[in-house]
């Protein structure tokens, strides 16, 4: 049976307005800009993942969609585009159905992504995408109005993107997509219900080079030499409970880390964490007698792996609860995944999310003193 993806009529005239601005943008601007400059249109089909049974009663169909880029790729300016093998670069615009229009709706999103190449061979490319931005559902729970949308409680959340996918050079102008993409939305715990929504599509579409490509630059990349790396970070942030409360708590860390930078693209260590979450005695209960002032703080250690590209890095930290323990969900361990970006050689800002496991607690932005010496 072939499926006809069939787009809304207000989904094409948003496509053919992006498509006449960016071409008129391109068309305008300097020449230098407009180098490597590329656009792309591909279409999705795939599916929710089951993962609530309650939620998975509400799908009724496959999902659908497309997603249109502007894409930049890199042509070796910098070291750093020469040890990650010249990565692309854009803007992503992404429509998706969601299995069922009435209670579910429809997702859009608009993200920056960054693309490598795993394999790069002249007619053949597999690549790596990670994508992070903002996503609208047209439908969101609603005690009222659409009580069975539990998933998410929120029309504005954060849209997740990874694709595996691979490149056929068809010319030098067109290039065939196709690959495996995975999709999360939630509001970071800022609103509740919050299980988050998680999609696998398959995609294939079109590129078409606005130029002839331009060859790379390959200069001399100079040796690494390992370091240590010592900061500390304060970091603030706010979280709901799971009541379905419209109050947002305070939550803030200090946190001491050292690093080894042992390669370029990767750096390892650890660290030491206090957190402070003043929705404690809420979550444990207003008139709970076992409730002490001393839970909002809970104290631990954690391990980090940090993979860098020139002053902005990706770190995952995996962290044991020590002294003071949590007492609401009683979890031994707890996890952070970090974006930062050093803005000089002493300071730095990031934006992390605290989760235990696969449960989100809540976001935090940071800033930080750092200091780096030689081995």
């Amino acid at each position: 049976m072939t499926t006809v993806l069939i787009m809304p009529l207000k989904v094409i005239k948003i496509i053919c307005l992006l498509h006449c601005l960016t071409t008129f943008y391109v068309a305008n601007a300097q020449s230098k800009f407009t180098d490597n400059l590329s656009l792309r249109l591909d279409a999705h089909y795939g599916f929710i993942l089951p993962e609530y049974s309650n939620f998975n009663l509400l799908i009724n169909k496959p999902s659908s969609g497309f997603e249109w880029s502007l894409a930049k790729k890199t042509s070796g300016k910098t070291f750093w585009e020469q040890v990650y093998k010249y990565p692309e670069y854009g803007l992503t615009f992404f429509f998706i159905s969601l299995g069922n229009k009435e209670v579910l709706g429809n997702e859009l999103a608009l993200y920056p992504y960054v693309k490598t190449f795993l394999i790069r061979k002249e007619h053949f490319q597999l690549t790596n995408q990670f994508g992070l931005g903002i996503g609208y559902l047209t439908k969101k729970f609603d005690l009222q109005t659409n009580y069975q949308a539990i998933a998410i409680g929120s029309h504005l959340n954060v849209h997740f993107n990874y694709k595996l996918g691979a490149q056929f050079k068809l010319s030098n102008r067109f290039t065939l997509n196709t690959g495996i993409s995975f999709s999360h939305c939630s509001n970071a715990n800022m609103s509740e219900p919050n299980l988050g929504i998680n999609l696998v599509t398959g995609f294939a579409g079109l590129n078409y080079a606005m130029s002839d490509p331009k060859a790379f630059t390959a200069n001399e990349i100079p040796q690494h030499q390992t370091k240590h790396e010592f900061a500390l970070i304060y970091a603030a942030g706010g979280k709901h409970t799971r009541a379905l409360q419209s109050t947002i708590y305070f939550t803030s860390s200090l946190s001491a880390e050292y690093k080894f930078h042992w390669k370029r693209k990767f750096h390892f260590g650890g660290g030491l964490d206090l957190f402070y979450d003043s929705s404690t005695k809420v979550e444990m209960g207003p008139n709970n007698p076992d409730y002490k002032s001393i839970y909002d703080f809970r104290t631990g250690i954690h391990l980090s792996q940090e993979f860098v590209y020139d002053r902005f890095s990706f770190i995952l930290q995996e962290g044991i609860y020590v002294g003071l323990v949590d007492q609401v969900d009683k979890s031994f361990m707890y996890n952070r995944a970090i974006l930062r970006w050093k803005m000089n050689d002493r300071f730095l800002i990031s934006v992390s999310m605290k989760s235990h496991l696969h449960i989100l607690d809540y976001p935090e932005l940071g800033f930080g003193y750092y200091f780096i010496k030689k081995k």
